[in-house]
């Protein structure tokens, strides 16, 4: 069959002519295979699924009956564009609430369609043809991915466990420093799960200023900070100086599809968002922003969703450390980040952390999200489905004993 006439006009920044002809197969789309491929060969063997990167539990009661309320009222029928008062006057809220961060919730404060729709943003902002955004890896790709959509490209600086799972700014060729304009960071971080200090922030800021570079802070898992308080990059003297920080409220609040989230920070680089985003959408659904503004105000929501996070978190090192895994609690987030096994009792070898993902999903019906970026590494998430905590120490048990009967090896 030949090619449509169109296939010679598909943009370079997806393939050109060669797009849809790739046979490359994206990770997440392996490990979708490989448990189809477990499930048919064991049909009696359920998985054990710590690869989910999401929330178990539906947005609590009490945000899905303002939500109720809300969708019926006809004045919330129309267009959102930037948002509206009341949602961002309940960020204002819980910033200073939380962080004792101030922002103006009119000039410092914008909503998102989630935290993905911003990092998609900002690029455009900022990145011209040459340009070049730094992220750190492993990571969340998406700033990256539009960075390139504009003509730039991505250095990449690699979280390593010598450094503490904190990018090393200072290997930055000089070349490359000159040509940034945008440094992604994420911290709590996912998935290695390492929370930032304030002394890193202040350097971070500094490094900014010296090097006129636009930080963005990803604080997508922020509730989810086990490790003392929470810690927003805006907090720090500076920080809204040289960038800005992204919000959601899909981790800590439970809210995953309703695509909701915040930019607070730089009031400049708030207003260049808002004005790519006035060319990109129209605003999330109003009652959903209502209903968002009404969990924000309730502050035993992050508090229940956070414990409830760190003690399957607990159980989970607890579980894998008696399985020859080296771990430890993490200082944040839903994840717990653990360098991949070499060797299994079977004779099974393992060249990187894929191969040992995919061996512990075929062989043994366990799913875990191997990284190969900075090492092999493993990502156990804890947002398996279980009704109560019976049901989660059930799960560790089972988990405990294929783990056990694999004897895995690890260098």
């Amino acid at each position: 069959m030949s090619d449509p006439y169109f296939q010679q006009l598909f943009a370079e920044r997806i393939g050109g002519v060669n797009y849809g002809k790739g046979t490359e197969i994206y990770k997440f789309e392996k490990i979708k295979r490989a448990k189809r491929k477990a499930l048919t060969d064991y049909p009696q063997r359920a998985l054990v699924d710590f690869g989910i990167g999401e929330n178990d539990a539906m947005a609590p009661e009490s945000v899905r009956r303002v939500m109720v309320e809300e969708i019926n009222r006809p004045e919330n029928r129309g267009y959102a564009d930037n948002g509206i008062a009341l949602y961002k006057e309940a960020v204002a809220r819980f910033m200073q609430r939380t962080f004792q961060v101030t922002l103006d919730p009119q000039k410092e404060i914008n909503h998102c369609i989630g935290s993905k729709t911003a990092l998609a943003m900002l690029p455009a902002c900022f990145i011209d043809p040459g340009d070049v955004t730094l992220m750190t890896v492993p990571g969340y790709p998406v700033a990256g991915t539009h960075t390139r959509y504009y003509g730039g490209s991505v250095h990449r600086l690699p979280l390593l466990a010598e450094n503490g799972f904190l990018p090393d700014l200072a290997s930055i060729p000089a070349d490359v420093r000159e040509r940034a304009k945008l440094l992604v960071i994420n911290y709590p971080n996912s998935p290695t799960g390492v929370v930032a200090t304030r002394r890193f922030y202040e350097q971070v800021i500094q490094w900014a200023l010296d090097n006129k570079v636009v930080v963005v802070q990803d604080a997508a898992h922020i509730i989810l900070s086990y490790d003392g308080e929470p810690l927003s990059f805006l907090s720090v003297p500076g920080a809204k100086d040289v960038g800005v920080e992204i919000h959601s409220m899909s981790k800590g609040y439970d809210m995953i599809g309703w695509r909701i989230g915040w930019v607070c920070g730089n009031e400049r680089i708030v207003q260049a968002l808002a004005d790519v985003k006035d060319n990109s959408d129209s605003g999330q659904f109003i009652a959903i922003q209502r209903a968002a503004a009404a969990a924000l105000d309730d502050t035993s929501i992050p508090d229940r969703t956070r414990e409830k996070y760190r003690r399957r978190l607990q159980k989970l090192v607890t579980m894998l450390s008696s399985a020859g895994f080296q771990c430890k609690m993490p200082g944040g987030t839903y994840f717990l980040y653990a360098r991949a096994p070499s060797a299994a009792r079977d004779g099974a070898l393992f060249a990187n952390a894929e191969s040992a993902s995919q061996y512990l999903i075929t062989q043994h019906s366990i799913v875990t999200v191997p990284w190969d970026d900075a090492g092999p590494f493993l990502r156990f998430s804890v947002t398996y489905e279980a009704d109560d905590e019976r049901a989660e120490d059930a799960l560790m048990a089972e988990a405990l004993q294929r783990l056990t009967s694999a004897e895995l090896k690890f260098n």
